[in-house]
């Protein structure tokens, strides 16, 4: 780990090694967690990403995949789906997530981690969703994408009652809407911002960028992995579905999240390498997780 100023530091190679050791042979998956995403709605027609992230997390090395979807894309989802389970929300007429407690307490039964908002759309119930799985639960929770909207609506000292951890994961314009901090002021010191944010609401920030910041509001660990092949659809989707699956066998704190933002910048360097800068899709970055792996393990 490299220093840079106080308290702020390069993660290296040699710092996440440790979270992707070669496993006991008399491992099973329960030992690697169940893990929830939580999102999807009618109007995108890209809901089937939320399939690619199930893959995401389960290359990244949870045990088993909840995929938590409104009932409306079933259809949609359901024949990409091999090795993960589904469980589905009933949906009002545009085809959006009702809100329903005690669905909700039987999808999030035994879940070590939930990644929620990737592809929820604006639906009517997300903000009562959101709000009674923050002041209900305590695993592991990652907001990111249209949870990241939907929670800048809200009272955000919410965040600060949450028995767990969250970790957000936005880019500029989503920090902006949950910050109320301009675009052009965090440019000039994201650190600064990501930092003040983490500390007020007790929450892990990994911002999204050139450099990826992760913080808790203390200590800050910088990210310089990736490639400008990343920079497409889905993308974003897969760095969470890295990060839960991760956390489906590891602690929630910011060494975990920047070795999940750490994976996902080297397999997307690999697949950049593979199909160039132009051609990579965010696809291509879950096919290259194994390898990105097998680099980490053994690079000094």
């Amino acid at each position: 780990m490299k220093k840079i100023e106080e308290n702020v530091y390069n993660i290296e190679n040699s710092d996440i090694k440790e979270i992707f050791k070669i496993r006991n042979p008399e491992s099973n998956k329960g030992d690697f967690g169940y893990i929830g995403i939580l999102g999807g709605c009618e109007n995108y027609s890209g809901a089937i990403k939320l399939a690619n992230m199930s893959a995401t997390a389960l290359r990244a090395g949870c045990g088993i995949v909840r995929l938590i979807i409104p009932k409306s894309i079933e259809n949609f989802v359901a024949p990409y789906l091999l090795e993960q389970t589904m469980f589905t929300f009933d949906t009002d007429e545009k085809g959006n997530m009702i809100f329903d407690e005690n669905k909700i307490k039987e999808t999030l039964s035994k879940l070590k981690a939930l990644a929620i908002g990737m592809g929820w759309g604006s639906g009517n119930d997300n903000e009562k969703i959101l709000k009674y799985i923050i002041e209900n639960y305590n695993i592991p929770l990652i907001i990111d994408a249209d949870g990241i909207n939907c929670l800048s609506k809200m009272d955000l000292n919410i965040l600060k009652k949450y028995k767990g951890k969250i970790i957000i994961t936005p880019h500029l314009k989503e920090f902006e809407r949950i910050s109320k901090v301009k675009i052009d002021e965090v440019k000039v010191n994201p650190i600064k911002y990501a930092k003040q944010f983490a500390k007020e609401y007790n929450v892990i920030v990994l911002l999204k960028g050139h450099t990826t910041i992760v913080t808790n509001g203390e200590d800050t660990y910088l990210i310089e992995k990736g490639c400008p092949g990343m920079a497409t659809a889905g993308s974003g989707d897969v760095l969470s579905g890295i990060l839960v699956g991760i956390l489906g066998y590891n602690k929630p704190n910011i060494l975990t999240v920047s070795a999940g933002a750490y994976l996902a910048g080297t397999a997307g360097e690999i697949a950049q390498e593979k199909y160039t800068d132009i051609s990579m899709k965010a696809s291509d970055t879950i096919e290259c997780i194994p390898e990105a792996i097998k680099i980490i393990r053994i690079k000094n």
